[in-house]
């Protein structure tokens, strides 16, 4: 049977295509930029047509929906990737004759307000209208070791202190991925024609299995205990929680819903607010077991890697601001507090007068002033390796026409190895230039 997994490449669609590649079917990866001859390219803003898809049909016999965007980017929208074009896609697959379709959709798309559940029932609906065998799964938090909302929320968990909104009582029933995969080989093995007997003898799937599936882990709990449970499995003590009113909550989601790749958004704050879960009976029927439960998420053997990696985002976060703070206070402090007088004198003996001066003086805290503004907004190993050089630069200057500041007892010239010290693992750390 050839399956045509579009997001393959995704968080879910990569555990989907990696459980049906253990049963034996032929995968097919529908992703934006193909490179394997098993790949081809599909692009969720620009397929927007039936007829774009129907080369990509030819002798499929199941289509698996797997691609989702939790935040709006330039380019990628709700109602393109999540309505548009699985629209056009479902069409062209009932034209084509696939036989059966799987969309991932999401828990509380049939009474969520939100644009991103808005867009997701849409979807739901048509298919639902369309005169092929198929099932609309509705997952829960879906939690995976690399799934971005999951790094997310083990990221907040590392942190000593955990700021609730609204006192952080949202009720919520994570799935583990590997659980939400299975149930979707499940799902293809109930259409297969000739299944293997083994495979078939274990399927929780019949004719009375409904076409819409609200999938949720084995355990449900608050937000707050979310993060008390994935802070205690990556070996941390518990954190000091504090509650965050729901109006400021409000005024920071507007707030955050202009930066752009922000996970605080208006709409993520409603579908927190929402909750996200549902009884456990129609998940565990499917999987013949009860699903994982948060508890067991996280094992002592991935613990300290995922520890590790959520203490780096604060490490990185922490050295990032230090940093912009001192080349803001700097910029501040030499363009408007340092006496002017004093600077210019400094200046004279680099032989710098008059209009040079001044112009050197405004400049560098110009300078200073952007570099601290680039060092939160667009940090990069570019910017670290050119804020050593500068630093670099500034106290080999300083040393030769000043030496007296090398034996100051204030140390400006040495506090500036720490400062290399900091850009250097900055660089070190940074994955992408």
């Amino acid at each position: 049977m050839n399956v045509l997994v579009c997001g393959a490449h995704g968080f879910v669609g990569q555990a989907v295509c990696t459980a049906l590649a253990r049963r034996g079917y032929r995968i097919l990866k529908g992703i934006r930029h193909a490179k394997e001859s098993d790949e081809f390219e599909v692009d969720y803003t620009t397929n927007l047509d039936p007829a774009s898809w129907t080369s990509k049909l030819r002798d499929i016999d199941v289509v698996i929906n797997a691609v989702g965007i939790l935040i709006e980017r330039a380019g990628q929208t709700f109602e393109l990737v999540h309505h548009r074009a699985p629209v056009a896609l479902f069409e062209a697959a009932c034209r084509a004759g696939v036989r059966h379709i799987v969309q991932i959709s999401a828990l509380g798309a049939h009474t969520g307000t939100t644009a991103y559940f808005k867009s997701k029932l849409a979807a739901d609906e048509y298919l639902m209208s369309q005169p092929v065998e198929h099932h609309i799964l509705r997952p829960a938090l879906v939690y995976g070791p690399d799934g971005k909302s999951s790094r997310f929320f083990r990221t907040i968990a590392a942190s000593p202190i955990h700021p609730l909104p609204a006192g952080g009582h949202q009720w919520v029933r994570p799935i583990h991925v590997d659980d939400l995969a299975e149930i979707v080989v499940r799902l293809i093995d109930h259409v297969n024609l000739q299944p293997n007997a083994a495979v078939r003898s274990e399927a929780r799937v019949d004719a009375d299995t409904p076409a819409v599936l609200e999938l949720v882990g084995h355990t449900r709990l608050e937000y707050k205990d979310m993060l008390a449970v994935y802070r205690r499995s990556m070996a941390f003590e518990p954190a000091w929680q504090f509650s965050i009113p729901r109006r400021f909550v409000d005024i920071a989601a507007k707030v955050c819903d202009r930066i752009p790749g922000s996970m605080l958004t208006r709409d993520t704050w409603h579908m927190l607010e929402q909750g996200s879960s549902a009884e456990v009976d129609t998940t565990a029927r499917i999987l013949g077991r009860p699903p994982a439960g948060i508890e067991m998420f996280i094992g002592p053997v991935e613990a300290m890697s995922l520890r590790q990696t959520a203490l780096a985002f604060w490490r990185s976060l922490s050295l990032r601001i230090a940093l912009a703070i001192t080349w803001l206070g700097t910029a501040v402090c030499s363009a408007f507090f340092y006496p002017k007088a004093e600077s210019l004198a400094l200046l004279a003996r680099l032989h710098l007068h008059g209009g040079a001066a001044l112009g050197l003086l405004y400049g560098a805290s110009a300078i200073d002033a952007m570099i601290g503004v680039l060092t939160l907004t667009h940090p990069g190993k570019r910017l670290w390796i050119a804020q050593a050089f500068l630093v670099g630069l500034y106290s080999c200057i300083v040393a030769i026409t000043l030496p007296e500041f090398l034996w100051h007892p204030f140390g400006p010239i040495l506090k500036n190895v720490p400062i290399l010290a900091v850009l250097g693992v900055l660089t070190m750390e940074e994955t992408t230039s």
